[in-house]
């Protein structure tokens, strides 16, 4: 009976898991080299609607089309550089991972320095504000209690400021 229960919940396990599995597709490349581009490229390409998945880890109907369109593009002798332009050119910078170097793409390059510059210096200025603030010096009576209560004498037993209530 247990053997029949465990056997059917696998079975529906299974069952339900298989729409789940990804579609990948196989394509056939004659050149070996053609497959080696064709892989960094889908690997550079960033997937247009999942935006942190490039092509190859994407499993949007785009991104299934965007590889489509790279392999038949190599196919039909289009040079890496031409393919990139192609994406470029149709989807903007926001289709490669590592942008060139422009004005419109200059504060991505050097916003993670600015954003560590400020960091750093916002620190240096709090170290130089606690280091300037004067501390705080107990009298000899304010010493003593201190360290009653801290020894775990009671602060009835410890000497008294008489200044102090």
């Amino acid at each position: 009976m247990i053997r029949r229960m465990l056997s059917a919940v696998i079975f529906l396990l299974l069952w339900v898991a298989t729409p789940l599995q990804a579609n990948i597709e196989a394509y056939h490349f004659d050149d070996p080299q053609l497959e080696v581009i064709y892989k960094e490229l889908i690997f550079e390409l960033r997937c247009l609607v999942c935006q942190n998945q490039n092509l190859a880890d994407s499993n949007a109907e785009l991104a299934q089309d965007l590889r489509r369109q790279t392999y038949e593009m190599l196919v039909a002798g289009k040079s890496r550089e031409e393919v990139v332009n192609y994406m470029v050119q149709r989807y903007g910078d926001f289709v490669l991972y590592r942008p060139p170097l422009q004005k419109s793409t200059l504060l991505l390059w050097i916003g993670p320095f600015i954003i560590f510059a400020v960091g750093v210096f916002g620190l240096l200025l709090m170290v130089r504000r606690r280091a300037r603030q004067q501390r705080v010096v107990m009298s000899e009576s304010e010493q003593q209690r201190a360290a009653a209560l801290l020894g775990g004498t009671s602060a009835a037993t410890a000497p008294q400021d008489k200044g102090r209530g």
